[in-house]
């Protein structure tokens, strides 16, 4: 969330950065800085109040120590006035508060200024890419493989639960736990802690990362506890740090989680949606940096760099994409898409978002840190990225991988696998 300082002092800047989203917040803007200027005359009177009710209340003793009965009644009356009034101000002051905080709740985050312009994905801009598309003889969507091979039943997930819940069996489950234990191992050897995060959130720790108001539709909610089901690992995990002052030398902070991720992905529709496409629930492992804000692009670029390493290693064509102002999230300021090819389907899948929020979400969370020698804090900077979501890369791995003979295993999964093909 922007602070109303910034906005305030930057504000003809802050709408023309973040004209990049293909919006114009000028409205909020407004708004946001007329509800302080309403606030700050609501203190201003209350303090006023409040001083002259003090002053009152000091005089009330004197003046019947003095004989002045009938200034002392007076001055009691206008005392009662004046607290009556205090907290007709206070009432005001409380709602003003709440208002600018709601109206500054739904201004996005200022892209970073190498957030290319562009509407939707088609204006995203390609990076970089890697390894081959592979040249196969007969190409074949994951969902029929998976049908062939009896590793996948999307059928039988509809009848326990619904679409896109699908239920993995026998090596389609092996493999599934073979991907999420490469790439925890993996995480582990770069540095990443690993945590085992609670898989409901609460509506506090919604609002510190941005789910909510932003994404309150697209998540499972129980009404009743008033408790959420995680979309992503990113949010219990940064929310560790929720109203936590770090010191200057705690960072760099790294974090990693695997989890079930839930989405109810309102408004998705047609051949997009098929097979592991877009699923309610899915399995991904994440990674969460806290950084110190001179350090957060660089800490963006390793994390990049070691998404890169994951796909590598799975021999998965693929490439990286900055995304475009109007693609880009709500919360983000940088973010970088990682797509793998799906030889079945012969398109691009996305399968990893790796962001830099800057201080958005730190402000949101009260997460600061305070620098050596000096005793005023300052906000840190937060980062997360998919490393990797489960479903599109399985889809891709079996697609690629197809053969007369089977689906051949990746030779970094092996080890985690007692066969080297899917017969």
């Amino acid at each position: 969330m922007l602070t109303i300082n910034q906005i305030k002092n930057n504000k003809e800047e802050i709408i023309k950065k973040l004209s990049v989203r293909n919006k114009d917040f000028s409205e909020l803007i407004n708004k946001a800085i007329e509800e302080d200027n309403n606030r700050r005359a609501i203190q201003n009177e209350l303090d006023a109040t409040l001083a002259k009710s003090n002053q009152i209340a000091k005089s009330i003793g004197l003046l019947f120590k003095e004989g002045k009965q009938e200034e002392a009644n007076n001055a009691k009356q206008e005392a009662v006035q004046l607290k009556e009034k205090s907290k007709e101000l206070s009432e005001k002051m409380n709602a003003s508060k709440n208002n600018l905080q709601k109206i500054l709740s739904e201004i996005p985050n200022i892209p970073h200024p190498s957030v290319p312009a562009g509407k939707t994905d088609e204006d995203n801009e390609l990076v970089r890419e890697g390894g081959t598309i592979p040249n196969l003889t007969k190409k074949v969507p994951h969902w029929e493989l998976t049908s062939k091979f009896d590793i996948i039943d999307f059928e039988l997930g509809n009848k326990i639960t619904g679409a896109g819940f699908p239920v993995y069996k026998g090596k389609g489950a092996k493999i599934q736990r073979a991907l999420i234990a490469f790439f925890l191992d993996e995480a582990d050897k770069a540095g990443y802690k690993e945590i085992m995060p609670p898989l409901m959130i609460n509506e506090a720790s919604g609002f510190g990362t941005g789910q909510l108001p932003d994404k309150e539709g697209q998540m499972y909610h129980m009404t009743e506890d008033n408790l959420f089901m995680i979309p992503t690992a990113e949010v219990p995990v940064t929310n560790i740090y929720r109203d936590v002052i770090l010191n200057e030398e705690d960072f760099p902070i790294k974090m990693t989680a695997y989890s079930s991720c839930f989405r109810r992905e309102a408004g998705s529709y047609g051949k997009d949606v098929r097979g592991l496409n877009r699923l309610h629930q899915f399995d991904k492992v994440e990674i969460v940096r806290i950084s110190h804000p001179e350090k957060s692009y660089e800490t963006l670029d390793e994390m990049v760099a070691y998404v890169e390493t994951l796909v590598q290693k799975l021999e998965l064509p693929y490439r990286i994409v900055r995304l475009c102002g109007g693609d880009l999230g709500f919360t983000s300021a940088l973010t970088y898409d990682f797509e793998v090819y799906s030889a079945g389907q012969d398109k691009w899948l996305e399968v990893s978002s790796v962001s830099n929020f800057e201080s958005f979400q730190a402000n949101r969370l009260k997460l600061r840190y305070k620098a050596k020698g000096e005793k005023q804090t300052k906000l840190a900077h937060t980062l997360n990225g998919s490393a990797l979501a489960l479903p599109r890369i399985l889809a891709a791995l079996l697609e690629n991988n197809y053969t007369e003979d089977g689906i051949k295993i990746p030779k970094v999964l092996q080890k985690y696998l007692n066969f080297d093909v899917i017969n």
